[in-house]
């Protein structure tokens, strides 16, 4: 790459001296590479501790299914047992590839309630409100459906509006859903979230559409980035309380880059363990790892927020996607029609059919999210085989998550060795808050099944059945079955009390200078619905108020 300058200090390989280094490669980091980097007169350094993000399953939609365990994309991280989901340690893939784990999600498309950036604006300010907000998502959205008061048009990012290849079961899931009090939701990303519908996804052409395909291959053609893959960023070099560059390992070299300003995006689970690891963070703690303390900041790896949700399975009358992805010719015949057509079912997500609802009808907005599968699998247990299977018979998925729940956990370091993966302690269903939501949550999730449209097409329910019939038996049941839907956030999250966070509303890490962080760990709040879109949100904003108070526009 032009530009980049070589150079020995202290035993460490020095590449080159940056404007920006960002540290990881996923949906905000790529989103910030592409857009500090539309002023050609910046340099930016991009650090990914993984590879490459073509791959043959990452391009097709359906193919995460095979990424879900392989650690070659995949951190694949577990947490610590947790008394809330009966003692059981749960699973966390996190992307570890260009795009993160854009690259290997599920591909749902959705911004979050309108309130929930009033609860950003409460602590981050108008920039962070709904109509900043909302103004940031038309400019980033090239909607299929086109644009109107609520969607873009014309942006970067490609968002389809999965009306083809629909499975037939999506219609009878949509019906019984208004027949049980919920209104048909055409987008969940416009006038109204609230009600049933079928999502959106970021799929392009019948390939995943991840932030390293819209935002950071794009801009990966300009002279002024250099994206390093295989670099895994131990430390954050500091002069003081002065952030000046990076330290990080590559190919057996320690190597060192130099910046005027650090980005942190690595997500909720790296970003504060890097921080740690660099002397920001619980006193005590790092003290007790035999590390620096360079600031005391308790808020670090603290609040994580996650939502948890579980599936209720069930046998069914009519044929599903079980009989055309579990046989090896039903396999051959959607993979030839991926690849010709790019259509089909692996052309799309695996959750066709969705919704918001809410549990009480004392709430001002929804508190739960569906997810509808026209597929089933019974999870296999840990050690068991690490692909997942549809069952051998036609099944179904009814599954929902919490959108705001009130338990919190906490990131932590496990070790001051910068390449053993941090300690993850989840607190799923530690407050009475959440156990009763869920509760009332899964007896909706059975009104749905028992409803006239879908009853007559379902044969049994399978999980958790017909036997698990009282408050106790179903609050025991969901502790046992559920986990993550794979949205840590808040672990670094904003505000504009150094007491009560960690960076500002500029992102800017409280008490240290040329430091921010811009990614999911930065959220202030959890928001109600899939993270994705939000991430990408921070990319965007935080890129905007760095170009701005750095003086510089595109050019």
């Amino acid at each position: 790459m032009p530009g980049v300058l070589w150079a020995w200090r202290a035993g460490a390989c020095v590449d080159g001296q940056f404007d920006y280094v960002i540290v990881g490669a996923g949906s905000a980091g790529s989103v910030l590479a592409e857009r500090l980097t539309a002023d050609r007169r910046t340099r930016v350094l991009v650090l990914e501790a993984g590879g490459s993000d073509r791959r043959f399953f990452v391009q097709m939609p359906l193919g995460y299914g095979k990424l879900f365990y392989d650690p070659a994309v995949n951190w694949a991280y577990r947490t610590d047992p947790d008394p809330g989901l009966a003692g059981q340690r749960d699973f966390w893939p996190r992307g570890k590839l260009l795009g993160g784990s854009s690259s290997i999600n599920a591909m749902v498309w959705i911004r979050g309630h309108r309130s929930d950036y009033d609860d950003w604006a409460s602590v981050g300010g108008a920039e962070w409100g709904p109509d900043a907000t909302l103004k940031a998502y038309r400019e980033i959205e090239d909607f299929e459906g086109g644009a109107d008061q609520w969607r873009g048009a014309g942006g970067p990012l490609f968002v389809s509006g999965n009306t083809r290849d629909l499975h037939p079961l999506v219609q009878p899931y949509l019906a019984a859903c208004v027949e049980v009090g919920l209104p048909h939701t055409p987008d969940f990303n416009g006038a109204q979230q609230e009600g049933a519908g079928h999502y959106q996804l970021t799929v392009k052409g019948g390939r995943r559409n991840s932030a390293a395909r819209a935002f950071l291959r794009p801009a990966m053609r300009r002279r002024n980035l250099v994206v390093r893959t295989g670099c895994h960023v131990t430390r954050i070099l500091l002069d003081g309380r002065r952030a000046v560059g990076v330290e990080y390992r590559r190919g057996g070299q320690t190597l060192q880059a130099n910046a005027t300003e650090v980005i942190l995006a690595g997500g909720a689970v790296n970003s504060p363990q890097l921080l740690m690891l660099s002397g920001i963070g619980p006193g005590a703690a790092l003290q007790a790892m035999g590390l620096p303390v360079v600031l005391d900041q308790p808020n670090v790896g603290a609040n994580l927020n996650d939502h948890q949700g579980l599936n209720y399975t069930y046998r069914m009358n009519v044929r599903t996607l079980n009989e055309v992805l579990r046989p090896w010719w039903g396999k051959a015949l959607v993979g030839a029609r991926w690849l010709l057509t790019r259509r089909g079912p692996l052309s799309v997500s695996i959750n066709h059919g969705g919704g918001f609802f809410r549990t009480s009808p004392d709430l001002t907005r929804p508190n739960m999210q569906l997810y509808m599968q026209a597929f089933s699998t019974l999870i296999p247990r840990e050690g068991e085989r690490p692909v997942l299977t549809p069952d051998p018979f036609p099944g179904m998925s009814l599954g929902l998550s919490n959108c705001r729940p009130t338990s919190r956990g906490w990131i932590g370091l496990a070790s001051p060795d910068p390449l053993v993966a941090p300690r993850i302690v989840a607190n799923a269903y530690s407050t009475d808050h959440d156990v009763a939501e869920m509760l009332a949550a899964v007896k909706m999730l059975r009104k749905i099944a028992a409803a006239g449209p879908l009853a007559p097409l379902i044969a049994e329910e399978l999980r958790p059945g017909p036997a698990i019939m009282t408050d106790d038996q179903m609050i025991a049941d969901f502790r046992t079955r559920s986990g993550t839907v794979y949205h840590p956030s808040c672990t670094c999250r904003m505000g504009s009390d150094p007491a009560q966070s960690v960076v500002g509303p500029d992102l800017r890490v409280h008490g240290i200078d040329g430091l921010r962080v811009c990614d999911a760990s930065a959220f202030p709040t959890l928001i109600g619905g899939n993270t994705n879109a939000p991430a990408i949100l921070m990319g965007w904003i935080g890129a905007q108020m760095i170009a701005r108070q750095a003086g510089f526009g595109p050019t």
